[in-house]
């Protein structure tokens, strides 16, 4: 009987290794799966290279793994923010190694890992940094319809990190609004993918056609409590007055 239910977070991470790439969802503080990212600094990980879209806020979260020092390098489209000083103390100090993808490009790379492409040509940063090598060599250019193109290259997890709504216990999920985000493209690019869910349903409860990540892409889902709000608490003694 296939049953994804992790009983722990702890249980669902224990496979993460020493050196892995680790996709993780979120866009700005939107569907970050802030409970796996805090299991997975319990878990002790290092050496790690993440894919992001941006490179933390605050202390919280991403920030939070990247301030233990255990982040070899981050993938991202938004590495610096009002709120991104652990990041930039890390990369002043050469103590965190960045590739900036813009965020097209970074989707498109992580899809093409999903879909099986081995490369693919796009206009994106022709003619500027971004189309040089990490190591500052020209990437490989083409002319495609009288207009100049970029090779970039899939960009495979090891372990991907996602927020769902709902699941059930195939690990077919689905999500809420915003914090869809990556999510659904990351679970197809990682060999291994773990989503927490706030609701585990019965087969057969999820619509089908609503269901945005088919359980054959989730290897884990782990149930989380919805974290009260500010605003939650305002409106329970707002009603209980």
């Amino acid at each position: 009987m296939i049953n994804k239910i992790a009983p722990s977070i702890q249980e669902a991470l224990s496979a993460i290794s020493d050196g892995s790439t680790i996709l993780i969802g979120g866009f700005g503080t939107a569907g970050n799966p802030n409970e796996l990212i805090n299991a997975l600094i319990e878990q002790g990980a290092r050496d790690l290279t993440v894919v992001n879209n941006n490179a933390g806020n605050a202390e919280a979260g991403l920030a939070a793994l990247l301030k233990t020092g255990r982040v070899r390098k981050i993938i991202c489209s938004y590495p610096r923010q009002v709120d991104s000083y652990v990041f930039d103390e890390l990369y002043r100090s050469g103590k965190i190694e960045l590739e900036l993808v813009p965020q097209g490009n970074l989707v498109e790379r992580l899809r093409a890992a999903g879909a099986g492409i081995g490369a693919f040509y796009t206009p994106i940063g022709f003619g500027t940094e971004m189309a040089k090598n990490t190591d500052g060599s020209p990437k490989e250019t083409r002319i495609i319809h009288g207009k100049p193109h970029v090779l970039e290259y899939p960009i495979y997890g090891d372990v991907a990190l996602i927020k769902a709504e709902k699941g059930d216990r195939w690990g077919n999920l689905v999500y809420r609004k915003a914090a869809r985000n990556f999510g659904p493209v990351m679970a197809t690019a990682a060999k291994y993918t773990v989503a927490t869910v706030h609701e585990i349903v019965d087969l057969g409860v999820l619509d089908p056609e609503t269901i945005v990540t088919p359980g054959i892409f989730v290897s884990k889902i782990v149930k989380i409590d919805h974290v009260a709000t500010a605003a939650g608490d305002f409106k329970k003694s707002k009603d209980a007055a």
